[in-house]
Parts: structure tokens; sequence; C-alpha cells
């Protein structure tokens, strides 16, 4: 196997690319976990919850949430809240 010769032109142009590549997969990610409001389907999708255990989480106001017209709406920071609220630390 021969030899490669790297320039630092060569490193310069590789991390340019790298760098591109990760802001990339920032912007990709904070789409969906950018947003300050999210509709039901959202919020069921990101929990892995069905429609009726959404509705339990309404009615026993674990989680908070906003209705407009026949729309409700969830705030992200809430529902993370709710989840650090009921981490569970197991000690062995």
């Amino acid at each position: 196997m021969g030899a490669t010769i790297i320039t630092s032109e060569d490193l310069m142009e590789f991390k340019l690319e790298l760098l591109e590549d990760i802001k990339a997969l920032l912007k990709d990610q904070s789409g969906q976990l950018g947003k300050k409001w999210l509709k039901s389907n959202e919020v069921r999708d990101l929990l892995g919850i069905s429609p009726g255990t959404l509705q339990n989480l309404r009615i026993n106001g674990t989680l908070p949430y906003t209705k407009i017209g026949g729309v409700l709406y969830y705030e992200y920071h809430e529902i993370m809240e709710v989840l650090e609220q009921n981490k569970v630390h197991n000690r062995i």
C-alpha cells in the first residue's frame, strides 16, 4: 500500500466539510425539538403513547395543555419537566 501525503489544505477542507455535516445534523434534530408548542399527535409520537394515555395525562393534571378551538397544544419544555419530575432512580 502506497503512502499518501496529506497537506494542511487537505486537513482544512476536511475540517470545513465535517463542520458543515455537524451543523446539518444539529439543524435536523432541532427541527422537532426546537418547537415551543406541539400538537397531540406530536406529543404521542414523542412519548410513544396512545391517544387514551395522553387523554388520561390531561385529565389527571399530569400534563398541562392549552386548547384553542378544537386543537390541543402542549409546551415542549413542560413535557420535559414532567419527565424529569417523574424520573425514577433505582438503587442497586
